[in-house]
């Protein structure tokens, strides 16, 4: 929706709202906010409300920390969890400098440059994501567990599915902030959800896993329960991804779509060369697709989750899949990252990645039909499909040797992230674990 200022005036005036919170998410992905009261309504809607960036991992030095939040009007949300009384409303904001300039740091910025190239070139990039987390106890003092009752399994119902009724609470919320719902159900994990919304183009896209995560913690926490996006939060079961569905188009039409596709699959000539970008780009990608330690416990055999770089129309065993739907419907699924990314760099980095398939005309490798999941290491090696980065270490070195993708982020995010996960993998690196305590301590 379009929101004028004297639109949101009157939503604040009728609604008796009291509270405005500016949320923005930082380089790790975590979303942010400034609150302030309805007071302060004329600063908000002319870009006066500052903060100190200084204070934001990742953000700005003390010396130059004075940031600008610039509310995107369209974003403006009562908070339909929160009280009616003194309500609560929300708007996502860009960050500037005391200059004026965009923030180079802001990775709601690196999204929006890789969008204009893509209009540049006439596309308009359309994204839906499929979210996964998980529902845990929390303790006497409401700290989070990692336990759950819930004894359901994929699309299971009440009353095995115990999480059904927070579920169907988080859907009404999120249609009441202007969320259209697709579907929702329960995961193959004990515990794990999913709720898919409608595919918009990328930049609501982001703000809308943004808000979904946001949602999903604040409605979870009031039912005395915790949301959890971390990957693989239990051993043993299938992780949470977050599956990128993405197509490009021009006038109105998908330009992934041919019926005369002489290879049978109704894809054009543009969405063979998207996937290849991927594909030529995939491994430097995967440190912002999965940029925790934990991702790469999700990204291992046996669970179903994506390892292989392949793509295919006929099963969900490769990294890249082509839903059946044509048409208007025709996307490009990518399915290794995970819910903890900060999705603004990943449909960034999914973006560029493509269009330098496009402009360089890349050609695929041959579509895998049989199941990689079945495949042994030499069938694996004959058929030439490698796997993405193993490891977080791994996939950091992947990205330092990518032009293209550290270029997307941007030499200040990149910096920023590279120090960050770095000192990540060293503080992991010198943890002793429970297990190995178990597995050494009475042997050796």
């Amino acid at each position: 929706m379009c929101f004028q200022i004297e639109d949101i005036e009157k939503i604040i005036n009728d609604n008796d709202v009291e509270f405005i919170r500016l949320q923005f998410t930082d380089i790790l992905g975590h979303m942010k906010n400034v609150a302030v009261t309805r007071s302060q309504l004329d600063n908000v809607l002319n870009n006066k409300v500052t903060f100190d960036g200084s204070s934001v991992e990742g953000f700005s030095r003390i010396e130059e920390s004075d940031m600008y939040l610039r509310p995107d009007m369209d974003t403006f949300s009562l908070l339909p969890w929160r009280p009616k009384q003194s309500a609560v409303a929300r708007m996502i904001c860009d960050i500037h400098t005391p200059d004026g300039d965009a923030f180079e740091g802001d990775p709601r910025y690196r999204l929006r440059r890789a969008i204009d190239k893509a209009e540049e070139l006439g596309y308009t990039f359309n994204v839906g994501a499929e979210c996964e987390f998980f529902l845990f106890h929390t303790d006497e003092v409401g700290r989070p567990t990692t336990l759950t009752h819930d004894t359901s399994s994929y699309f299971d119902l009440e009353p095995l599915d115990l999480g059904g009724e927070v579920r169907r609470r988080i859907v009404l919320a999120l249609e009441e902030m202007g969320f259209e719902i697709e579907a929702s159900h329960h995961e193959v994990a004990r515990g794990q959800h999913e709720v898919d919304f409608k595919y918009s183009d990328a930049l609501k896209a982001a703000d809308n896993i943004m808000t979904f995560k946001f949602a999903v913690k604040s409605i979870s926490k009031k039912n005395n329960l915790f949301a959890s996006f971390m990957p693989k939060p239990t051993e043993g079961v299938n992780g949470s991804g977050m599956h990128i569905n993405m197509s490009l188009s021009q006038n109105g039409r998908n330009v992934f779509y041919d019926p005369d596709d002489p290879k049978r699959n109704g894809l054009s000539r543009e969405a063979y060369c998207f996937i290849a970008g991927i594909m030529k780009h995939i491994k430097a990608m995967t440190a912002v697709n999965n940029p925790l330690v934990n991702s790469y416990k999700r990204l291992v055999p046996g669970y179903e989750a994506p390892i292989h770089i392949a793509w295919s129309c006929k099963n969900r065993s490769p990294l890249i899949r082509i839903p059946a739907s044509r048409g208007s419907g025709t996307r490009v699924e990518l399915r290794s990252p995970d819910p903890s990314a900060n999705p603004y760099l990943v449909l960034a980095c999914c973006l560029e990645a493509g269009l330098d398939g496009i402009s360089r005309e890349i050609e695929p490798p041959d579509e895998i039909t049989e199941n990689i999941f079945d495949m042994s290491e030499n069938e694996l090696a004959q058929s030439g499909i490698e796997a993405i980065p193993s490891s977080l270490e791994e996939a950091l070195k992947e990205l330092e040797k990518d032009e293209l993708i550290k270029e997307t982020l941007g030499e200040h995010i990149l910096s920023k992230f590279m120090t960050l996960k770095k000192a990540e993998c060293d503080e992991y690196r010198h943890q002793v674990s429970q297990w190995e305590i178990e597995r050494y301590l009475n042997t050796y």
